[in-house]
């Protein structure tokens, strides 16, 4: 019984390493700074009901979720210290990784601050935003891009903050042509003139070009990755992807991230700490970058 004891355990722990190993996914925090040494703006935790409503800085503001976006919020606004431009695509190396929720819940949050902020559907081939802020996507951005609609008739005001919306407007043939056109210069320059933020939901970098198309006219991208759900090697390829394609990657995001378990994800206690501002899960590193940031905002060198 001893023998067969110590055989069942020796067992066990050699399933849970052989696992552990063979596991290629995304969990924490700390394995997105064992791929890249990019920032990480910020964890968002898994929430079931986001489906039913995706809009959660709205639909509740005061819940923890909520209070993670606006986290990353604060965290993005620590990247324009040393930049003019305020235009940002946010993508994913592969479909179903959180980037539309996390793209409109961003916009909603840099609103409340005051700011006047322009969201745009650059997911020409799967629109998500225009259903997410519960409007009419028929007409947008390729309508705009064609020459169809005035850029200031296809705009629509959402909410009671300044955040105005672009849908995508009709799937067209050819979107990454559109995206790289010099229509889409003249619509971002026509828009920086206005709005403070322009945050661009673009499709996932490793099923078509579109997101480094657009990237590479914007202040760089930050990258959703979905805990439990992305692997290493997609996420791997999907840096290499910007990286040949001369796009800044500004820092990551992950999201769906458990609230419980051996994985799960705290949001920390309420101090002010750098710590905090990533969700009450930012390693020293990424708080040594955070520190840094704020004295160079404030002028410490």
């Amino acid at each position: 019984m001893i023998i067969g004891g110590l055989l069942g355990l020796a067992a066990g722990i050699a399933f849970a390493v052989l696992r552990t190993v063979l596991d290629t996914r995304i969990h924490t925090l700390h394995d997105l700074e064992v791929i890249t040494d990019r920032p990480l703006l910020g964890g968002i935790a898994f929430d079931p009901d986001a489906p039913k409503r995706p809009l959660i800085v709205h639909a509740d503001p005061r819940s923890p979720r909520a209070e993670s976006f606006r986290a990353l919020r604060t965290n993005l606004q620590f990247l324009d210290v040393d930049s003019e431009s305020r235009v940002f695509v946010v993508s994913s190396s592969g479909p179903g990784e959180g980037k539309s929720t996390t793209t409109a819940n961003l916009a909603i949050a840099l609103a409340e601050t005051g700011a006047r902020v322009a969201l745009i559907d650059g997911d020409l081939r799967l629109p998500r935003i225009a259903d997410y802020m519960a409007m009419e996507g028929g007409v947008g951005l390729t309508n705009v891009l064609i020459g169809q609609v005035p850029l200031s008739e296809a705009l629509r005001k959402w909410g009671t903050n300044e955040l105005y919306v672009l849908p995508s407007g009709p799937v067209p043939p050819n979107p990454s042509e559109l995206l790289g056109s010099s229509a889409m210069d003249t619509v971002l320059s026509t828009l920086s003139e206005y709005f403070d933020y322009i945050l661009i939901d673009a499709p996932p970098l490793l099923l078509v070009t579109d997101a480094a198309v657009i990237g590479k006219k914007t202040r760089g991208l930050i990258l959703a990755a979905a805990s439990g759900k992305t692997r290493k090697p997609e996420l791997q390829g999907a840096i290499r992807t910007l990286t040949t394609a001369g796009v800044d990657l500004l820092g990551l995001v992950i999201t769906m991230l458990p609230t419980k378990g051996p994985d799960s994800y705290g949001y920390g206690a309420y101090t002010y700490g750098s710590t905090h501002e990533l969700g009450g899960d930012a390693s020293p590193r990424t708080a040594r970058r955070v520190a840094k940031r704020r004295a160079a905002a404030r002028g410490d060198g």
